[in-house]
């Protein structure tokens, strides 16, 4: 199967956008790299850009372009439609809805696993920020680990480890007291 790509052009270069590198802001589509402040150049986000008869900006040469205008009412109106001829609440509640429909949860934190921030390794899902040696915390990638009873490892700690302890059995409860740093109850009555 191939893929054929994308029809979709980016507002700024109209150069076609490939979905990995693709940014939608009020369903238009930009490239990562395109998604700049018209007047100083300087890389938007998600969270900070203000958009005004087609032009991307950002906070700064937002107030100064609202007060050469003479100001525009900065409070949206009931009945406002965007460029897509949507209302905001029906754009804002779908665009929610790309993200709320999930139900991939992390192997080691139970928590919600949104596309972004996915590694897959032998059917389970993990945060890429949860994806780490069990042993030493090492972030781990899908082609340096090791598993062992659910247990992650990056490939020197998973050697280290069988060296150390000579056989599977140990290894694991090993992996488990490192994953656990409390102390056991026996210890913690003693004081």
């Amino acid at each position: 199967m191939s893929f054929s790509g994308t029809i979709q052009k980016c507002r700024a270069c109209d150069k076609t956008v490939h979905f990995v590198e693709m940014i939608s802001a009020d369903g238009i589509p930009y490239h990562n790299t395109c998604f700049r402040c018209v007047k100083c150049n300087g890389k938007l986000a998600m969270s900070s850009y203000f958009q005004l008869d087609g032009s991307l900006y950002c906070k700064p040469h937002f107030d100064q372009k609202f007060k050469e205008l003479g100001g525009v009412s900065r409070t949206p109106s009931t009945n406002r439609t965007n460029e897509m001829g949507r209302s905001p609440s029906k754009l804002a509640s779908k665009l929610s809805s790309m993200f709320s429909g999930t139900q991939e949860k992390c192997a080691k934190c139970n928590k919600t696993v949104y596309p972004l921030e996915k590694v897959t390794v032998e059917g389970e899902f993990y945060h890429s920020q949860c994806f780490r040696c069990a042993q030493g915390g090492c972030k781990l990638t899908p082609s340096n680990y090791a598993a062992l009873d659910g247990n992650l490892f990056c490939k020197p700690h998973f050697a280290q480890l069988f060296k150390e302890k000579g056989n599977y059995a140990d290894f694991s409860k090993s992996a488990s007291t490192k994953k656990n740093p409390e102390p056991p109850e026996e210890a913690s009555s003693k004081e």
